[in-house]
């Protein structure tokens, strides 16, 4: 099972705490951000954005968010059609702080109108968490409920539990 680190790039250090704490405890992560990106790895990142378990989509206030907020939309309907075992979890920070006027105003906009209709969604496997300490004790928890069930699963068949009436 494997968490993926979508979101904010660029000098973004948020994937810091999350990487570590991830390998201190053997949860496997996919982090897209890279020194040296090559315009091959989108199709690595584009498997992962598909098929990885859990996806974190934080976009914060140090940049516009204009490509991670697109990601979001696309995420949240691949979750909603393909699969109800994937969680997409999102926390956008209302404010934006890059210096250019017009982009901050741009971004502002946008991240209220996707806010409003994250909001409106009623999807169980799709979460809007309201800071990033909230989206890393989600991920954790869903990791663990996840591998739980997964174990729980593959350990019993319907047939295999009787209840009681």
């Amino acid at each position: 099972m494997t968490i993926g680190l979508f979101g904010t790039c660029g000098h973004s250090k948020w994937r810091d705490s999350f990487m570590k704490k991830y390998d201190e405890i053997g949860i496997d992560y996919f982090n897209p951000l890279k020194d040296d990106w090559k315009p091959e790895d989108a199709a690595i990142e584009a498997e992962h954005l598909a098929n990885d378990e859990i996806v974190l989509f934080p976009v914060l206030a140090e940049t516009t968010g204009l490509g991670s907020l697109g990601e979001v939309g696309f995420s949240i309907l691949q979750a909603i059609k393909l699969s109800t075992s994937r969680h997409i979890v999102v926390y956008i920070d209302p404010n934006c702080t890059v210096e250019d006027e017009a982009l901050r105003k741009e971004s502002i906009r946008m991240r209220a109108l996707i806010l409003a209709h994250l909001k409106k969604l009623q999807y169980p496997n799709v979460w809007v968490a309201k800071d990033m300490n909230s989206m890393h004790y989600l991920a954790n928890y869903l990791h663990s409920f996840e591998v739980t069930n997964r174990s729980f699963k593959e350990k019993y068949t319907i047939n295999d539990i009787q209840m009681d009436r």
